[in-house]
């Protein structure tokens, strides 16, 4: 409604500034005279001819009375056209005075066209300045308008925006139907509650996940403890080498899944940073059975180790080695062959070297690698190189590595070798 009184004024006042610029521009500067009052100065000159010493001006106008060789015998005042020529060269009114059947005379009637016309232009022009004054009023009382209906709740729409992306979602959005927002305002606060609703949702779910995992922690145990009691007993009954070491592979392998359940009590992939790591000092000794453990198809040869103390969380380097052996049999050399075995061709070479403070274990496999440009992304989340073919896998291996190596000081190195990819795991020394 304001919005269409507004435009109504602004219409309304141009057509008063055209009607006042047409008015002036087509009225014509001979019609400024009065010609009743012309006429009522040549009657009375008429009248008074033979007396004119005591002739009297009735009207508004200013003349000279002329006789017919041109000589002055009256005027109103000084400044005006005592001359026919200059009479016309002025554009004055020359009228004849008639006096017994002939011309007696002349009347000049000074025309003062451009001093009406001068006061005409400052009637035009006050008009329209104070037009234009009432135009910039409304304009500015139209802005305080669209200030107060649209600025200002649109500040409050950011500002809600804003509180919604910061996380808070309790304090609701003030509606105003008056504005012209108030229908948003309204589906903005609707859409605030549904969030509130689904964030309600989703810690309800989260809980539940997490009430679940407990409850397959549990389950899991069960079982797992059961492996390792019947590895236990065929360790302790085998006569021969090879079968208690594979027993003792198991028992091994056991505990390590019981000490991973037991971290899903409190974290998942998805919260990684919520996993323990607590590193400790260890003997560099240690690594030889974690390597061994986590090459289960026993491919690779473990080096010599250097003599030196590390500073590591065991089970952490334990998941790191098995989850760097596991890509290389998956991605690397394929799957196991007939006896166990692979081809001399077709291996995983691992190396160790002290340099920088710091006990580098690299784990090379023979798979050709993969693309230059893919390597800076193989430790993301979810990322998977791009000669991973249909093989199943999540792409979480190498991120969650290189976080447990962070996480212990060391560093997690990808790189293409000469036979494939080669995996560097740089653990602290001790300090």
């Amino acid at each position: 409604m304001k919005k269409r009184t507004f435009i109504i004024a602004q219409i309304f006042i141009l057509a008063i500034w055209l009607t006042l610029l047409l008015s002036f521009a087509l009225q014509e500067t001979d019609s400024f005279q009065d010609a009743v009052a012309v006429n009522e100065a040549l009657q009375s000159v008429r009248a008074d001819w033979d007396r004119l010493e005591s002739h009297e001006n009735r009207t508004d106008l200013s003349y000279v009375v002329l006789d017919t060789e041109g000589n002055v015998l009256y005027r109103t005042g000084a400044g005006l056209s005592e001359s026919v020529n200059r009479a016309i060269v002025h554009r004055d009114t020359i009228l004849d005075i008639e006096k017994e059947g002939g011309v007696a005379g002349r009347l000049i009637v000074f025309n003062d066209s451009s001093g009406i016309l001068e006061s005409r232009k400052r009637t035009v022009t006050l008009a329209m300045a104070g037009s234009a004054l009432v135009q910039w009023a409304l304009c500015v009382w139209y802005l305080f308008y669209l200030r107060r209906v649209i600025i200002r709740p649109f500040r409050k729409l950011k500002d809600f925006a804003r509180r919604v992306a910061g996380g808070n979602l309790d304090v609701p959005l003030a509606m105003d139907r008056e504005n012209l927002f108030g229908a948003f305002t309204e589906s903005f606060d609707i859409m605030r509650d549904e969030l509130k609703k689904a964030r309600m949702a989703e810690a309800k779910a989260n809980a539940e996940k997490k009430e679940l995992v407990a409850k397959l922690s549990h389950d899991i145990r069960t079982p797992v403890a059961s492996i390792k009691a019947a590895a236990e007993v065929g360790a302790a009954l085998a006569s021969e080498r090879k079968t208690r070491e594979n027993y003792g592979q198991i028992i091994r392998k056991a505990d390590q899944i019981d000490a991973l359940v037991s971290n899903l009590f409190t974290a998942t992939l998805e919260e990684l940073e919520q996993l323990t790591v607590a590193p400790v000092d260890m003997e560099s000794s240690e690594l030889a059975a974690m390597l061994e453990s986590a090459d289960y198809f026993s491919y690779a040869a473990v080096p010599t180790i250097p003599e030196c103390l590390l500073h590591a969380d065991r089970l952490r380097l334990q998941q790191v080695f098995d989850n760097i052996f596991a890509n290389s049999y998956k991605y690397g050399v394929g799957a196991p062959q007939g006896t166990g075995t692979f081809p001399e061709n077709r291996k995983i070479d691992v190396t160790l070297r002290r340099e920088n403070g710091y006990l580098a274990v690299c784990i090379e496999d023979c798979g050709g690698g993969v693309k230059e440009e893919e390597l800076p992304f193989l430790k993301e989340k979810f990322r998977r190189g791009s000669n991973t073919g249909n093989l199943e896998g999540a792409g979480l291996g190498l991120y969650i590595s290189d976080y447990f190596m962070k996480e212990m000081g060391g560093e997690l190195l990808v790189e293409n070798g000469e036979n494939g990819l080669r995996v560097t795991v740089a653990i602290c020394l001790s300090k």
